[in-house]
């Protein structure tokens, strides 16, 4: 996928660089992998806001994933690349034999009129599922289970992949995009290939009415609000949190920078091999 730029003729074509879309080869989406997706600006069933900046924005039809590729040994054509508003990634449209219609994210090198099938005895080429028992070590993967029958739940992003290093007494060792060393049980399923629409890290939207096209309202800084809005307001003038230095915190007081939110005792513990790489 490239990016396109534009003449800086006006300030926000000046840094704006948006996808081509040249992959897409369908406009609309298939019609009964698509269910209505009602819009909660930021409310949860109380009416009280859970999530702030989210409200406004186009309206987005969600897209039905099989994530657990569950017709196993039937080989697929891919009939369409699509556009998914709710994911950094794109989708391709799959056609089974038997007249079924199901969408998959799309690795990069999957084009239409490839063939592609899920099952441990499924080729281990660009797009087809298998077993992680079943996959060649050092090969690229993504939409990769964590529970086996789960569906797939890591490196689902745009340009995502996992590298599936090593097997050791059942389990299969995969080095994460974080840089996490995982250990995952080898009958658990994964995708071949590394998630398309690599170049999504370089969109620039170049205003601030595309963010609201995508239903993100407008941040306010909490060092500029009120003692009484916010932990780190107050002062006259810019303040370094309102009279004593402070570190900056959400609305509700918890530190934003090096305060570990992950519980200290977790059951997944054991399967981490190696914490992820961070970076100083």
């Amino acid at each position: 996928m490239a990016l396109k730029t534009f003449r800086p003729l006006t300030p926000t074509s000046r840094f704006k660089a948006l996808p081509s879309f040249e992959e897409i080869t369908k406009s609309k989406p298939e019609k009964s992998l698509v269910v209505t997706r009602k819009k909660t600006g930021g409310r949860n069933n109380n009416g009280r806001i859970t999530c702030r900046h989210v409200g406004g924005g186009n309206k987005q039809r969600h897209r039905i994933v099989d994530f657990k590729r569950k017709k196993r040994g039937i080989v697929a054509e891919v009939v369409a690349i699509e556009y998914d508003p709710l994911r950094s990634s794109r989708l391709a449209l799959l056609s089974y034999s038997d007249g079924e219609k199901a969408y998959i994210l799309a690795p990069v090198g999957l084009v239409v009129g490839a063939k592609v099938s899920s099952g441990p005895d499924a080729e281990p080429s660009v797009g087809n599922a298998l077993p992680l028992a079943k996959i060649p070590l050092g090969a690229a993967i993504h939409c990769v289970e964590l529970v086996p029958g789960r569906g797939g739940q890591m490196a689902r992003s745009a340009g995502q992949q996992v590298i599936l290093s090593n097997r050791e007494s059942g389990y299969a060792l995969l080095k994460l995009p974080s840089g996490e060393i995982r250990k995952v049980h080898e009958d658990c399923y994964a995708t071949m290939g590394q998630v398309g629409n690599v170049e999504h890290m370089n969109v620039s939207s170049g205003k601030a009415g595309r963010s609201r096209w995508r239903g993100v309202r407008p941040t306010v800084r909490g060092m500029v609000m009120n003692p009484v809005d916010h932990p780190m307001g107050g002062g006259q003038g810019k303040s370094k949190g309102g009279g004593g230095r402070q570190h900056p915190v959400s609305p509700w007081g918890q530190l934003a920078k090096g305060f570990k939110t992950r519980r200290k005792h977790k059951g997944s513990d054991k399967f981490i091999v190696e914490r992820r790489k961070i970076s100083k």
